[in-house]
C-alpha cells in the first residue's frame, strides 16, 4: 500500500474530522499536505506553528486563506525555507509589517521572491533594486518592468552584466519594458548585454539599422528583424542571415513580400540553421527547434485582421487567424475547423467551442498528442462540452485517454463508476477516483491501489467512510 500518499490525501479530505486533523499535525511524521486546507481555525493553525515542522510551516505558509497574524509569526521563523514560502504566498491582504519583516531577511532567496511579488508595496518593493544580492536585483529586473522610472534607471545602470539585461529584454512577451529614459539610450545601444533589448525602443535610421544588422549577436539581429521601421533595403539581408531566428522575424512581418516570405519559408523547412549546435544531432535539434517555432508563431498584425489569412499556406497564419478576437463568419469557422493542421482545428475550437458540433469535439480530442503538452494537463477536451451520453459511451471505449473523460459526468451510474474503478489503465481508474457516484467499496478497494495518484485521490475523497480514515492513521501509527 502506498500509505503514505494515502496519508497526502486524508490531509486534504474535507470531511476529515478535526480530531483527525490535529493526530496529522502532532505527529513527526504526518503529511504537509495538511497545512494547505482551506478550512483551518486559527487554533489549528496554532497548533502547527507549534508543531515547529518546516515542511508542514512552508505549506501553510503558502496557504492563500492565511490570517495575517500567523504570516507575521512565520515570517519571524527561524527557518529560510518558512520565510521564503511566506515571500511567494504573500497577497495583497498581507500586512506592511509582514513585508518589512521578509525585507530584512539574510537569505537571498526570500528577499528575490518579494522582488517577484507584486503585492509588494511600491516603496518598499523599491528597496530591492539596490539589494546587496545580485539574485534579488536580477529578479525584480525582470519582474518589475513597469517599476517607477528612478527604479528602472538603477537597474539599468547596475555594475552586474545580468541586471542590465534583465531590466531591458522582455523575457516574458507578458511583461514588456516600457522605453527606457532617453538619456540612457545611448550606453544602453552600446553596452552588448543590453543591446538586443533596446533595439525595439529606437526611432530607427537605416544607418543604424544596417550596422546593427551585421552584429555578431544573433540576438541584436533579430530585433533589428522585428522592428517596425526596418529599412525595406535590408529585407533581403536579413532573410539569407545564416541564423534560423533572424530569417523567421522577417518571416512573421507583415510588410514581407510574399515571394520572400515563401522562399524564407522553404530556407527554413530545408536549414541548415546555424544556431549554434554541433555535429548530426545539433542539426537534428535546431530543426526540431525551428520547425518548433513555426508552430508556435503567432503573428498579431494577422490575428488583427484574420480573414486575408486563413487560407493561408502557411499552417501559423491560419493559426493566429483562428486564435483572433475578432468575430469570423460561421462558414470560415467551419473551415478553420475543417483544416487539414491539427492545430488550426483545435485553435479554432478552443477559440469558439460553443461553435463546434460533438463530433468534431471529440475528433480534436482523439487527435491531440499529451506530448505537445508535456508541463500541463490540459487537453482539448477541457474547453469542449460532451453530454452525458457521449461520455458515458466513452465509458467503454477501447482508447484510456478517451475513458478517462467518463467520469466528467457528474451523474454517472454508479455502475459504470465501479468499472471504471477496476479499469487496467491506472489514468482512467484516477479520474474515476474521487466521483461522488462511485460506490464505496470501490473507492475502499483503490486505497490498495498500485498506482500512487490513485491512492491519494481515493484518499482525499470526502466519500470515504470515517472509519477507513481512522484505519489508515493507524496503520501509520498517527
Amino acid at each position: 500500500m502506498h500509505l503514505q500518499m494515502a496519508l497526502e490525501g486524508l490531509a486534504l479530505n474535507p470531511a476529515l474530522p478535526e480530531g483527525m486533523i490535529r493526530r496529522l499535525i502532532a505527529h513527526r511524521r504526518g503529511p504537509d499536505e495538511a497545512g494547505k486546507r482551506p478550512d483551518l481555525t486559527a487554533e489549528l493553525i496554532d497548533e502547527m506553528i507549534a508543531a515547529d515542522r518546516p515542511g508542514l510551516l512552508r505549506s501553510l505558509a503558502l496557504n492563500d486563506g492565511l490570517p495575517d497574524s500567523a504570516r507575521l509569526r512565520l515570517a519571524r521563523h527561524p527557518d529560510a525555507s518558512v520565510r521564503a514560502g511566506v515571500a511567494m504566498g504573500c497577497d495583497q491582504g498581507a500586512s506592511r509589517e509582514v513585508f518589512e519583516l521578509l525585507l530584512a531577511a539574510p537569505e537571498p532567496t526570500t528577499r528575490a521572491y518579494l522582488a517577484e511579488n507584486a503585492a509588494v508595496p511600491v516603496d518598499l518593493r523599491a528597496r530591492l533594486a539596490t539589494d546587496p544580492s545580485d539574485e534579488v536585483r536580477v529578479a525584480l529586473a525582470r519582474y518589475w518592468p513597469a517599476a517607477p522610472e528612478h527604479v528602472r534607471r538603477t537597474l539599468l545602470t547596475d555594475l552586474e552584466d545580468e541586471v542590465r539585461e534583465a531590466a531591458c529584454s522582455a523575457h516574458d512577451p507578458r511583461l514588456p519594458h516600457p522605453v527606457p529614459p532617453p538619456d540612457l539610450i545611448p550606453a544602453l545601444l552600446a553596452d552588448p548585454v543590453t543591446r538586443a533589448g533596446v533595439i525595439r525602443h529606437l526611432t530607427l535610421d537605416e544607418q543604424t539599422a544596417r550596422r546593427l544588422s551585421q552584429d555578431p549577436d544573433a540576438d541584436v539581429r533579430v530585433e533589428v528583424a522585428k522592428h517596425p521601421r526596418l529599412p525595406s533595403a535590408l529585407h533581403d539581408a536579413l532573410s539569407t542571415d545564416p541564423n534560423a531566428w533572424v530569417r523567421l522575424a522577417v518571416f512573421g512581418r507583415e510588410d514581407t513580400p510574399g515571394p520572400l516570405r515563401s522562399a524564407i519559408h522553404a530556407q527554413l523547412l530545408a536549414g541548415p540553421h546555424s544556431l549554434g549546435f554541433a555535429g548530426e544531432d545539433g542539426a537534428r535539434i535546431e530543426r526540431m527547434l525551428v520547425l518548433g517555432e513555426l508552430r508556435m508563431l503567432r503573428l498579431p498584425w494577422v490575428c488583427a485582421d484574420p480573414l486575408p489569412h486563413v487560407d493561408s499556406p502557411y499552417p501559423c497564419f491560419r493559426v493566429s487567424a483562428a486564435s483572433s478576437g475578432q468575430p469570423l463568419p460561421p462558414e470560415v469557422v467551419a473551415r478553420l475547423l475543417a483544416d487539414d493542421e491539427y492545430d488550426v482545428r483545435s485553435t479554432m475550437a478552443r477559440r469558439a467551442p460553443h461553435l463546434v458540433d460533438v463530433a468534431t469535439a471529440e475528433r480534436i480530442d482523439r487527435e491531440f498528442s499529451p506530448s505537445t503538452a508535456k508541463y500541463t494537463p490540459w487537453r482539448p477536451a477541457d474547453e469542449l462540452t460532451f453530454p452525458a451520453e457521449v461520455l458515458r459511451r466513452f465509458a467503454t471505449d477501447p482508447d484510456p485517454r478517451m475513458r478517462c473523460l467518463a467520469p466528467r459526468d457528474p451523474d454517472l451510474p454508479a455502475a459504470i463508476a465501479a468499472r471504471l474503478a477496476a479499469d487496467p489503465d491506472a489514468e482512467v481508474r484516477h479520474a474515476v477516483a474521487g466521483h461522488r457516484t462511485l460506490p464505496v467499496e470501490s473507492l475502499i478497494a483503490l486505497l490498495d491501489d498500485t498506482d500512487e495518484r490513485t491512492v491519494h485521490a481515493a484518499a482525499a475523497s470526502p466519500r470515504l467512510p470515517e472509519a477507513r480514515m481512522e484505519r489508515l492513521l493507524a496503520l501509520a501509527g498517527l
